[in-house]
């Protein structure tokens, strides 16, 4: 208990899924929580679960600047500045590189890229004034490894893990108080992979052949939380620049 004590934490998309496990995980850890997502009742409800002296909700669109000043603002009113950021929100389109559309693509890159520059830009900027400070950003082993299935999502999840090592180099460079890392999952049971199915027509997607395969390579939010607090956690302190892979080593497996 108390691994990331009195510390304040950001995270976007914490209505549900991962976000909401790292909400609840880190509250439990000691931390002062802000939790942000589009989904007002939902995280409204995630942070009376963890109650008011711990949580804020604020409603924040990632890909709007405006909307990250605000949240700067009401996180330092509230709980007098900020020591962690996840930036964890984002989206997933199915779409190889035949049939996804300049529009999804587009949309994919605002979210899932620009979302995560503007995160880090103003959680940098708001850190500066606290004596230390850890970005954790939300990747994916497509962003490492080449899925067909996922164009535009690998692609982003490309520029979240070079995001991250430039921000991490900047730091080191000024004498910055402050690690940026990205935690690369494979697939997670959360409402984001469940809903998956729906974008799918048929046909476009391979029949899982293995079903036992496909199971093993489901982890569960509490498995991404885990590794998410450790990197909050001043544990962790000499860890910058770093891509921790959670994913059972399917990247690396070639039985």
């Amino acid at each position: 208990m108390g691994r990331v004590q009195d510390k304040v934490a950001i995270i976007t998309g914490a209505a549900s899924g991962v976000g909401r496990e790292d909400a609840i995980l880190l509250a439990k850890e000691g931390a002062k929580v802000v939790l942000t997502d589009l989904n007002e009742e939902a995280g409204r409800a995630v942070a009376q679960q963890i109650g008011a002296e711990q949580a804020l909700f604020v409603r924040q669109d990632i890909t709007s600047e405006d909307d990250w000043k605000r949240v700067i603002e009401a996180t330092e009113e509230r709980f007098g500045g900020v020591d962690v950021l996840v930036n964890n929100a984002g989206i997933l389109k199915y779409g190889t590189i035949e049939d996804t559309t300049l529009e999804q693509w587009q949309q994919v890159q605002r979210i899932n890229s620009d979302g995560y520059f503007l995160g880090c830009k103003y959680g940098v900027l708001a850190m500066k004034k606290r004596k230390s400070g850890s970005i954790v950003n939300m990747s994916s082993v497509a962003g490492i490894a080449g899925m067909s299935a996922f164009c535009a999502y690998s692609a982003s999840k490309g520029a979240v893990a070079a995001l991250t090592r430039n921000v991490a180099a900047h730091c080191r460079r000024f004498a910055l108080p402050i690690r940026c890392n990205s935690v690369h999952p494979d697939g997670i049971k959360t409402p984001m992979i469940a809903n998956l199915h729906a974008q799918v027509k048929p046909g476009q997607m391979p029949e899982v052949k293995d079903l036992k395969e496909a199971i093993t390579r489901m982890a569960e939010p509490r498995d991404i939380a885990n590794v998410v607090l450790f990197l909050a956690s001043d544990e962790s302190r000499f860890m910058n620049g770093a891509e921790v892979r959670v994913d059972n080593a399917w990247l690396i497996w070639c039985d």
